[in-house]
């Protein structure tokens, strides 16, 4: 008993990440609460401001009332930093500030920040949180800049430049929140503005290890299994998932069927990219069919890359089950990517991980299912987004009890910091056995 209260006060990553996203979604909570967050004669209720703040943290994007409607500027920032925090990681800007200040990073901190990256070793951490940071500030900027320029013609400067600022943090940190009460509809045949925002949402969901190894490829011209893996499953479900919802869509007037050719392209392309993370969109989902809503569902489900804003099970995590199926069928025992053999504790991991999500999203869409009077596919579909964190919704996570929105709270929340992180915050360490049981043989298929 004395160990297992020692071993739950151990200040472990894991628990550094699951504590300091709690204290953050608290403090987010009581700012957004503040009559200065909100316009004059209107309120909000703790529930909603716990929900916001909850969905910005952990950059999913579902929101529970209209954000440029309902918030000041100053509740704007506050969800804007929340975004940016909940993006590259609290942890990460901790480290920034320390190496402003000329301190020497622990091994500890170290740790924390491998956990918070989720890198496969603390080789060169410090470094990549460097170029994470140089990244971030760059990218942000020029895009908020382009945008900004992009906007003044139909508002003001001052605006403009706030606008571009917001959604630029926004994408990148493929954080679903926007200002216009309707995401992006009325830019699904701008070309500019869908140029720029393909740009900061793949660049958000790469994660930062393969934005760093791109950022050497022209000195180093050599790319790890991770970064390899990580690009060529991104485009591939970017070009799969764009054929797709442009096939289903073609012929549907409420969504692409009036839109010219150019719209329908650049329609389709934001659609399958922004699905998997960002949570905007450019057209109406509600009126998609229910075939290309399901298929969306499939894809929020995949979600990003390890190490980026993006939610889901992961890129890697559907290689690695992708690969083990094919392994399995061609009646070959080991698994295999670009030429390098996985280890079967990875692909145990990768089975793990996309077994507990998929408990985790059936678990709570069948009680949602229960306690809210809604389409079943339409709960599906919300509960899918919040789990991936990607943000999208069919309307039904702004009508739902108070009860609907914490369950979709704590489903954001295990969706962002991921359920094997949170299995080891709130476990024990793991022990290796002294011993093991014979092996045994069923039959199964």
């Amino acid at each position: 008993m004395k160990n297992l209260k020692k071993q739950m006060t151990t200040w472990t990553p894991s628990r550094v990440l699951l504590f300091g996203f709690i204290a953050l979604i608290g403090l987010g909570t009581i700012l957004l609460k503040l009559p200065v967050a909100v316009h004059e004669g209107l309120r909000i209720t703790w529930i909603d401001a716990f929900f916001t703040a909850t969905s910005a943290i952990c950059v999913t994007g579902l929101t529970v009332v209209d954000t440029g409607a309902t918030f000041t500027v100053f509740g704007e920032t506050i969800i804007m930093l929340l975004v940016q925090l909940g993006g590259i990681g609290f942890m990460t800007v901790a480290m920034l500030v320390y190496l402003m200040l000329g301190k020497r990073i622990s091994l500890r901190e170290r740790l924390i920040l491998q956990e918070t990256m989720n890198a496969g070793s603390m080789e060169g951490i410090v470094r990549i949180i460097r170029r994470t940071i140089i990244f971030v500030f760059v990218i942000q900027t020029v895009a908020a800049l382009i945008l900004a320029l992009h906007w003044m013609p139909e508002m003001s400067a001052g605006q403009a430049l706030y606008y571009g600022v917001f959604h630029s943090v926004s994408l990148f940190n493929n954080g679903g929140f926007d200002l216009f009460g309707n995401s992006f509809q009325n830019y699904a045949d701008d070309l500019l503005f869908n140029v720029i925002a393909f740009i900061l949402v793949i660049s958000g969901s790469l994660g930062f290890i393969v934005l760093a190894e791109l950022y050497d490829y022209p000195r180093l011209r050599k790319l790890s299994l991770h970064s390899k893996v990580v690009l060529s499953v991104t485009g591939i479900l970017i070009a799969v998932g764009a054929i797709f919802i442009l096939l289903f869509e073609w012929w549907n007037p409420h969504t692409l069927k009036n839109m010219s050719l150019e719209g329908k392209l650049y329609s389709t392309m934001f659609q399958s990219i922004s699905t998997r993370s960002s949570g905007t969109t450019t057209v109406d989902i509600t009126n998609m069919n229910q075939v290309t809503q399901f298929f969306m569902i499939i894809l929020m489900f995949i979600g990003g890359s390890p190490g980026s804003a993006g939610g889901g099970i992961k890129t890697t995590t559907f290689a690695i089950l992708i690969a083990a199926v094919w392994a399995m069928m061609r009646g070959r025992e080991d698994v295999v990517l670009f030429r390098n053999r996985l280890s079967k504790d990875l692909i145990l991991k990768a089975l793990t991980i996309i077994f507990l999500a998929i408990f985790m999203v059936l678990s709570v869409a069948m009680l949602l299912a229960i306690t809210e009077d809604q389409p079943f596919l339409a709960i599906l579909f919300d509960t899918t987004s919040a789990v991936a964190t990607v943000g999208l919704s069919m309307g039904v996570t702004e009508q739902m009890s108070e009860f609907g929105k914490i369950v979709l709270c704590f489903a954001m929340f295990i969706g962002r910091l991921g359920p094997m992180t949170l299995a080891y915050a709130l476990g024990s360490r793991r022990e290796q056995s002294l011993y093991r049981y014979p092996e045994g043989k069923i039959m199964i298929g």
